[in-house]
């Protein structure tokens, strides 16, 4: 039986603001995280995204930390905005309890704002490389007195090229007393870096499925599909029963802006993030499917590294993933916190040589895609899709007027619709042109 948050050792400060958040029973990875972490010992936390890292690192930077002189003294070091974001609103949020203030610092934005709230003062640092080491390097951001240094997603870090940033933020917080490196995958490069710069660390493993065997509770379905047919089968896969918050991959960001337009032509609540958007649309374009404003989100790669999201339903890959590690990324954005799942991967034909090599390294069933059309009896009844569904989506109600351009007035009686009619036309009034002169000189 798991243990409840009060029997990790956490103080009454920290578990009321927990509990009115509404968070009941830790996650393995917090259940095994925070008492040690408490202790102030250097950790090595290895499991998936979504399974709970945040609070496992957050609740003891909380709990450990008292406010300071306005000069942070805990430092989270995120990969991506929105995983930045995201962490400092969690932590946010528990912070009332002893007062401590959190600030996100990334780049997209003007600094100016990201400079005030620090000169304001601030204990917990949440930031991307980059724009933490610009600050730095402008005496806005002091790192001299951080005590507590996390690095989250450390293996995602390292793929963007992060590697030369990291050891410079390492080296910049040599005083700190406390250094936890989480990751779901420990490539040489995040072993490497952690026997540089961590002291004795202790191994945490929790929650870590075999990528072989991925993850049973989820329905995979793969589809060899027409390119020019794709937007109909689409179309009709997001009107199947019981779908949710849905979403869907493509390689470029081209692919993601006009199957995004595209689908929110034909009626669908859509928005997309891809790199060619602005930070303030991204954020946008996330909190609208966060709140369910926009139930389908449409994303390269790049852009969705870090979102973590609970309670999606279907994950489409519009478009094949490169290889069998971005195949496993982006289903495993559903079928989460013991919920199932479904996903659905279109195949095209230039695209079956790389689906056979993904297929044959994750030991799939799906070595021969099957044939599929949007008119396919078998997508229908796989993927429980209505009967009828067409391409675009349709209401039985006539479209409501908005109140302002709604027609108030009462029709009129047939005596006074008469009396109208025999009223005189408006008279015209003659128009009287007048010639400009141009005197000659």
């Amino acid at each position: 039986m798991s243990k409840s948050f009060a029997e990790l050792g956490l103080s009454s400060e920290v578990l009321e603001p927990l509990k009115s958040a509404g968070f009941e029973a830790p996650f393995p990875i917090q259940e095994a995280v925070i008492p040690l972490a408490l202790t102030g010992v250097d950790i090595i936390g290895q499991a998936k995204t979504g399974t709970g890292k945040t609070l496992g690192f957050g609740l003891p930077i909380l709990d450990i930390l008292k406010p300071g002189d306005g000069s942070p003294l805990a430092l989270v070091v995120v990969p991506t905005r929105e995983l930045g974001i995201q962490v400092a609103d969690e932590l946010s949020k528990l912070s009332g309890g002893k007062k401590l203030r959190v600030t996100a610092i990334y780049g997209g934005r003007p600094m100016e704002p990201q400079i005030a709230e620090l000169k304001s003062g601030v204990d917990i640092v949440v930031g991307t490389p980059g724009r933490l080491l610009d600050l730095q390097r402008q005496g806005a951001l002091d790192l001299s007195k951080i005590k507590q240094l996390v690095l989250d997603e450390a293996d995602e870090m390292l793929d963007l090229g992060f590697l030369p940033d990291v050891e410079k933020i390492f080296k910049l917080t040599d005083s700190r007393n406390q250094t936890m490196l989480f990751s779901a995958t420990m490539p040489g490069d995040v072993v490497t870096l952690a026997r540089r710069y961590l002291n004795q660390p202790t191994h945490i493993r929790a929650d870590i499925e075999d990528t072989g065997a991925i993850v049973t509770r989820i329905k995979q379905f793969v589809f060899r599909a027409h390119a020019l047919d794709k937007p109909e089968m689409l179309a009709r896969i997001l009107q199947a029963n019981g779908r949710g918050p849905t979403m869907i991959f493509c390689r470029t960001k081209r692919a993601c802006q006009q199957i995004s337009d595209d689908m929110k032509e034909r009626g669908f609540k859509t928005t997309a993030i891809h790199g060619d958007l602005g930070q303030v649309a991204r954020e946008r374009a996330l909190e609208d499917f966060k709140s369910l404003k926009r139930d389908i989100l449409v994303a390269t790669d790049v852009a969705a590294r870090g979102i973590d999201i609970d309670g999606i339903t279907h994950v489409i890959n519009y478009q094949c993933p490169e290889d069998e590690k971005t195949y496993v990324h982006r289903i495993g954005r559903t079928g989460r916190a013991g919920a199932s799942g479904v996903a659905v991967t279109f195949v095209d034909w230039d695209e079956l040589t790389r689906w056979s090599h993904i297929n044959q390294v994750l030991n799939l069933d799906f070595a021969e895609p099957q044939e599929t059309y949007s008119s396919s009896d078998h997508l229908f009844s796989q993927l429980d899709i209505p009967i009828g569904a067409t391409g675009r989506l349709t209401s039985n109600k006539a479209p409501e007027k908005s109140p302002e351009k709604s027609d108030t007035r009462k029709p009129l009686k047939k005596v006074e619709r008469d009396k109208q009619a025999k009223r005189e036309p408006r008279q015209k009034r003659e128009r009287v042109r007048t010639k400009r002169v141009h005197e000659s000189r």
